[in-house]
């Protein structure tokens, strides 16, 4: 699509803040009452809450789903292969610059040049290219090697403070700044400023001290005059970790280093509620109405051909492309947007299937992560999530007819060659 001088000039920014590890809960304006999150919850004032918003269940996977606006089973996760298209990509062809700051996850955690950040849409990076699971991480400006740190406390400002950078220099044309935090992954760590000042121990310390330097990002939008053509979008990769407990708190000396699923069952690497639906906020003064909550069917998937429409690319038609155009939902015009259904899958195992208010959950679930302690009944399970979001209640029985629609659906999925439903729960 060719855009004109007038075109571009309307075309709005992006900014992402995309969390790690962070749950449905941990927030206060998602119900927490433990964790004060003050900037966060001025900016869903300013804007949208969507109570609905699902990416994928762990790190990687819900990485390229966003990039790409594909499940997983096609972007392939972690392994998100260089011919993968990014809405980095498309971005830069209608003329915006693109960042990329923090964990990029998509290229198995190795410097692959034809993988990295600037190979697949983005004109700066500044980040680390894995997660920091052994407590350090090792830094790459764009393919160069920048160093390594094992401050997991400073993280947060570090990413915080090269995002800024990028919008200072990019103010004056359009731009995507795309923010991945490594907290609140595996080793977490605050500064002494926020260290044992929250009621919700050592992670409730690291997600209030990220709502800090949050607020320091929006404040740069503001003076910088960008806060009304900019488009901010704040989500997390997936659920908390908090069903790896045993494993964590030695990590942290006994301190509490994982987060809530608030009403949720179970947590990260789980297809039920707590492992994918995740908080979202999204702020466009003028065009998504402020103080809005919205229960529609929203995912990371959309983002990709969303900003299609916003920014005016064209959306691949060489693939399947999964995600669906959500301009009108988010800009008020409808309700419930142009999603109406959600896959729910464990590495390359479809689990169940949501429509509507109702999820299905398949029979013989294969899983991947082995520190999902919840693995339900084992056979079909349906619940109502418009009555029953913890999932405490399953009614197959009372609805076969519901069960079979939903059935009839799952066998609908275009898998890629050589995958079929009920597989063996490869990871991506």
């Amino acid at each position: 699509m060719s855009l004109g001088a007038g075109d571009r000039a309307r075309q709005p920014n992006f900014v992402i803040i995309f969390t790690d590890d962070q749950g449905y809960g941990d927030l206060g304006c998602f119900g927490s009452k433990t964790i004060r999150s003050p900037r966060l919850d001025k900016l869903a004032t300013e804007g949208t809450r969507f109570t609905s918003f699902y990416a994928q269940p762990v790190c990687g996977p819900s990485r390229s789903a966003l990039l790409t606006g594909r499940y997983p089973i096609r972007s392939m996760g972690w392994s998100m292969p260089a011919s993968e298209i990014t809405f980095a990509e498309l971005l830069k062809k209608v003329g915006y610059t693109t960042g990329c700051v923090g964990k990029w996850d998509v290229s198995n955690r190795r410097p692959i040049i034809e993988r990295m950040p600037n190979s697949q849409g983005f004109d700066y990076y500044w980040g680390t290219l894995g997660a920091n699971d052994n407590g350090s991480v090792r830094f790459h400006h764009n393919n160069e090697p920048a160093g390594d740190s094992r401050d997991m406390a400073g993280l947060t400002k570090l990413y915080t403070d090269k995002g800024i950078e990028f919008l200072r220099a990019n103010k004056d044309k359009p731009f995507l700044l795309y923010l991945a935090h490594t907290m609140m992954h595996s080793v977490i760590d605050a500064t002494g400023k926020f260290k044992g000042k929250s009621t919700g121990g050592l992670y409730g310390d690291v997600v209030e001290e990220l709502d800090f330097h949050t607020g320091r990002l929006l404040d740069a939008i503001d003076e910088l005059g960008l806060r009304s053509n900019t488009v901010v979008i704040f989500t997390s990769d997936n659920g908390p970790w908090n069903n790896f407990q045993e494993s964590l708190r030695p990590k942290h000396k006994g301190a509490i280093a994982w987060g809530s699923s608030g009403p949720l069952r179970e947590g990260k690497g789980s297809s039920w509620e707590g492992g994918v639906r995740v908080p979202c906020i999204v702020r466009w003064p003028g065009h998504v109405p402020a103080g809005r909550t919205s229960d529609a069917i929203f995912s990371t998937l959309d983002i990709m051909p969303t900003f299609a429409t916003l920014a005016g690319y064209d959306v691949p038609t060489d693939r399947t492309i999964d995600g669906v155009d959500q301009t009108a939902m988010l800009t008020g015009k409808s309700d419930t947007g142009t999603r109406d259904n959600f896959y729910y899958f464990c590495g390359d195992s479809l689990h169940g299937v949501r429509k509507g208010k109702w999820k299905l959950l398949l029979a013989n679930r294969v899983y991947c992560y082995r520190y999902v302690k919840d693995r339900g009944t084992g056979g079909i399970e349906l619940y109502d999530l418009e009555s029953d979001v913890s999932e405490k209640k399953n009614v197959a029985e009372q609805h076969p007819g519901i069960v079979a629609e939903l059935e009839e659906l799952a066998r609908a999925f275009r898998f890629p060659p050589k995958n079929a439903p009920g597989g063996k729960g490869k990871k991506q």
